[in-house]
C-alpha cells in the first residue's frame, strides 16, 4: 500500500533525509520519533508534496506520488491530508467554513470568494464536526475555541477531503495533556472506524506506545529503528535520541514536570 524507497532531500548541503526506506502493507496507525531535526516533518512534507524530495520513490498503491505534476500533485493532496502542530486554520473565519476549505481545491474562484457551499457539503462538514463532538462550534469563529477545540476543527477539515491517508506533524505538540488525549483519541478512533492510514510525528514514547500499531525512530535524517510499541526500550530511546549516559542518569532521577520543554530524551525516559 505505501512503499518508501530510498528517500533524500537535500537543503544545500544539509542532508534533511537520508535515504530512508520502509513499507507499510495495511492501514496502520504509525508513529515517527525522533529530535528535532531528525528529519520527521521533512518527510511529511515530501509525502504530501510541500517539499520536494532530492531522490527516491513514493509508491502509493503503486504509484509514484514523487512523480506527479500541476493537477495529478493536487490531486494527491487531496487524499493526503496534513494536520499541522499550530492548526493552519483562518482565525477570523467560522469553523463550518474552515472544515469545508477541506475541498477548496474542488471549487471554482467565484465559488470561494463568495463563499458559496452546495447544501450537501455544508450538511457533511457538520456531520464530520457532529462525529468529533464539535459541532456546537460550527458558527464561531476558529480564532475563539480553545487550542484542543481548533486542532479537531483541523482533523475535520482533514477528513472533508475524504483523504486515503491522513499525516500529522506533530498534533499535540502544543496542546495540554486533556487536549492531547483527545485528539490521539480522535485520530486514533478515525483510523479504526474508517480504516484509514495514519502516520503521525510525536515527540514522546509514551504516545507512541499507546496509540500506534508500529513506531519509525529517526535520527539525523535516517531510520534507527522499525518496530512494534512493545520494542521501544530505554536502549532504543537512546539509540533515537542520541543522549549519552550522564543526561540519562539526571533523566531518571528528574520529575518531569522540572524538566525545561526541550528536554526530549529526558522526558521519554521519564514517561516510560
Amino acid at each position: 500500500m505505501l512503499d518508501v524507497r530510498r528517500v533524500t532531500c537535500l537543503f544545500g548541503q544539509k542532508v534533511a533525509v537520508d535515504a530512508i526506506s520502509f513499507a507499510i502493507d495495511r492501514p496502520a496507525f504509525v508513529g515517527i520519533i525522533g529530535r528535532s531535526g531528525a528529519g520527521k516533518s521533512t518527510f511529511l512534507r515530501m509525502m504530501n508534496r510541500l517539499t520536494d524530495a532530492t531522490s527516491g520513490e513514493i509508491l502509493v498503491d503503486g504509484r509514484n506520488v514523487l512523480a506527479l505534476k500541476g493537477a495529478e500533485a493536487r490531486t494527491w493532496q487531496s487524499h493526503c491530508a496534513m494536520i499541522f502542530q499550530q492548526f493552519n486554520l483562518v482565525p477570523r473565519m467560522d469553523v463550518a467554513s474552515n472544515v469545508l476549505h477541506g475541498i477548496l481545491n474542488r471549487r471554482s474562484t467565484f465559488q470561494t470568494m463568495f463563499n458559496l457551499w452546495p447544501r450537501a457539503d455544508i450538511l457533511r462538514a457538520l456531520d464530520i464536526l457532529e462525529r468529533l463532538g464539535i459541532a456546537e462550534q460550527a458558527p464561531k469563529r476558529a480564532e475563539a475555541l480553545s487550542g484542543g477545540q481548533q486542532q479537531r476543527v483541523a482533523i475535520a477539515r482533514a477528513l472533508m477531503q475524504d483523504p486515503k491517508i491522513i499525516l500529522a506533524d506533530e498534533p499535540i505538540a502544543s496542546l495540554d495533556p486533556m487536549n492531547a488525549q483527545i485528539v490521539m483519541d480522535t485520530l486514533r478512533r478515525i483510523h479504526e472506524e474508517d480504516g484509514l492510514m495514519v502516520i503521525a510525528n510525536l515527540h514522546t514514547l509514551d504516545t507512541a506506545r499507546r496509540y500506534c500499531d508500529r513506531v519509525i525512530g529517526m535520527r539525523d535524517g535516517r531510520i534507527v529503528f522499525d518496530g512494534v510499541p512493545d520494542q521501544l526500550t530505554t536502549g532504543v530511546a537512546r539509540d533515537i535520541y542520541g543522549a549519552d549516559a550522564s543526561f540519562s542518569e539526571a533523566a531518571t532521577s528528574t520529575s518531569i514536570d522540572t524538566l525545561p520543554r526541550d528536554d526530549a530524551y529526558a522526558r521519554t525516559l521519564l514517561e516510560t
